[in-house]
């Protein structure tokens, strides 16, 4: 991480609350200088608070219940992380994301929860092609007036940025 801090990269996602929250605490009492950090792994309900403390934006948001503990801790602290509902775009079973029929409903919830959906990530299926995810994704935003596309990682961020990401997760092709 030190190498990559020194020339200027200041946002970083993490899967894991508590390993992020072990390696990061230090990093950022040792670097002042303002430090994004994004949940990007699934998240417990009763990891909640811990991770409303340390990320600034939690792209992992995909159940009623996750939201709702959400909307209880900001309403406890005054203070929300941005948010991303996940879109489990090719309905994978082994996968976190809410479906792409439930996708609306959701975002309508959170929205009557008082959070703020600022947008929406997915990880299509690794054996497909990933356009028609990210178009998907990039529909469902539309029509819900989402504006941000968190989409794409190291083998496949050329097409998402293409299909409109504004955020791709390439900590592979870094470290």
């Amino acid at each position: 991480i030190a190498p990559v801090l020194f020339d200027g990269q200041r946002v970083f996602g993490e899967n894991r609350v508590q390993e992020a929250t072990a390696r990061w605490t230090p990093v950022r009492a040792e670097h002042p200088e303002k430090i994004e950090l994004r949940l990007i792994g699934p998240l417990q309900t009763n990891k909640v608070r811990d991770a409303c403390a340390l990320f600034d934006v939690i792209e992992t948001v995909d159940r009623e219940k996750l939201a709702a503990a959400i909307a209880a801790e900001a309403a406890r602290t005054g203070f929300s992380p941005r948010l991303y509902v996940q879109v489990n775009t090719g309905a994978e079973p082994q996968k976190a994301g809410v479906l792409p029929a439930q996708a609306d409903a959701l975002i309508e919830t959170c929205r009557k929860l008082g959070l703020t959906v600022e947008g929406l990530m997915a990880i299509p299926p690794a054996d497909q092609d990933p356009a028609p995810h990210f178009r998907l994704l990039a529909e469902i935003a539309a029509r819900n007036g989402v504006e941000k596309l968190s989409m794409g990682m190291s083998g496949d961020f050329e097409t998402a940025i293409a299909c409109g990401a504004t955020s791709v997760r390439v900590g592979s092709a870094l470290f």
